[in-house]
């Protein structure tokens, strides 16, 4: 169970980026993270990858535009191609991305494992409540619509996904490090970047909906007779008003009963198996917190969990176009240094890390 480390909120920019452009991110982002896996480990790499300003940053030196959502899909991405080239010879795999591509993880996952020896089931899982989490448990008005999920051979992993807000023009990005061993439900991110709150998100994952957590998961193990009775209840009485409910759309009895038959099937007993059980989406989970909210007086939390370099230009010009033959001189310079490592010259990478310690 993981530790989510941040979020990034950022805006909708249409486009791809050049082809020339994204073929030099597939030579360079491979470039950058081997000398990172030298270095530090492939740990400590998922642990960057994790961190929303770290990432938003080698964006940037990929080239990308550093407040572009694109720099979310763009990146993982670059990564993706990049590392499948190495084949596997770093022992880093990403799975997943974009559109209809992400919902092709879990099968990545299971056959990666069946390669490698690692539990490609659990990744699986791993990747399907992550991605469950942020879109259902924690309702901020952005729906996901890219998951990448990036693994080692020693089983450690890292998600980087991200929703949309079409109507506002903003994305969102998550971040998760599967290493820092948490609740899944319980407060799973450490701290989340973005824009600005907001004030219209339902957060089952807050310490304070705990009691809202409990309440769900213990109604949707009830008998339909019960079920039933509950819903009619919290359909006729005088209710408050709740910002982030539609009676007529989340409290539908027809459809709500249906997931709960399935729910009272699979008997899950924490929040989590909930969370799980197929069919159990963001109305649900909005149903079953106004039940626990208004019958039981277990109110779930509004809180938003969010939390508020150029090296090579940027694909727009911003804050200036990409200089094309310096950004080859850099992969051939990376390349050239990760050759000599190998070999006992480590002189550049020493002077790698010494501009580090300039920043």
């Amino acid at each position: 169970m993981p530790l989510r480390t941040g979020s990034a909120t950022l805006p909708l920019h249409g486009g791809k980026a050049p082809r020339w452009l994204f073929d030099r991110m597939v030579q360079l982002a491979p470039a950058i993270t081997e000398v990172m896996v030298l270095e530090h480990g492939r740990s400590e790499f998922l642990k960057r990858l994790s961190d929303p300003y770290w990432f938003q940053a080698f964006g940037c030196v990929l080239g990308f535009d550093w407040h572009s959502s694109g720099v979310t899909t763009t990146v993982c991405g670059a990564l993706k191609e990049g590392l499948a080239r190495h084949g596997g010879e770093l022992g880093i795999c990403v799975a997943g991305g974009k559109g209809k591509v992400s919902r092709r993880t879990p099968t990545e996952l299971i056959d990666y494992g069946a390669r490698t020896g690692v539990d490609g089931e659990r990744l699986a899982y791993n990747s399907r409540v992550s991605a469950t989490v942020d879109s259902a448990a924690i309702q901020d008005g952005c729906g996901i619509y890219h998951h990448s999920f990036f693994v080692t051979t020693d089983g450690e992993w890292a998600v980087v996904q991200q929703g949309m807000r079409g109507s506002e023009g903003t994305a969102r990005r998550y971040h998760w490090l599967g290493s820092q061993v948490r609740d899944f439900v319980n407060e799973p991110h450490a701290a989340i970047a973005s824009d600005g709150s907001e004030q219209t998100v339902l957060n089952m994952v807050a310490t304070e909906s705990s009691p809202a957590r409990t309440v769900s998961t213990e109604f949707a193990r009830q008998e339909p007779r019960v079920v039933d009775r509950e819903l009619a209840r919290v359909i006729t009485m005088a209710l408050p008003t709740r910002h982030w409910v539609d009676i007529k759309q989340d409290i539908n009895p027809a459809h709500l009963r249906k997931v709960l038959l399935s729910t009272y099937e699979a008997n899950p007993q924490s929040y989590e198996q909930l969370l799980a059980v197929p069919g159990v989406g963001p109305k649900s989970v909005r149903a079953l917190a106004l039940v626990a909210d208004v019958v039981y007086g277990s109110p779930a939390s509004m809180r938003d969990p969010a939390r508020f370099s150029f090296a090579h230009g940027g694909k727009d010009g911003h804050p200036y176009p990409v200089n094309r033959e310096v950004y080859d001189q850099s992969v051939g310079w990376l390349r050239e240094a990760v050759s000599k490592a190998r070999i006992g010259h480590s002189d550049r990478l020493k002077a790698l890390r010494s501009l580090v310690d300039w920043q």
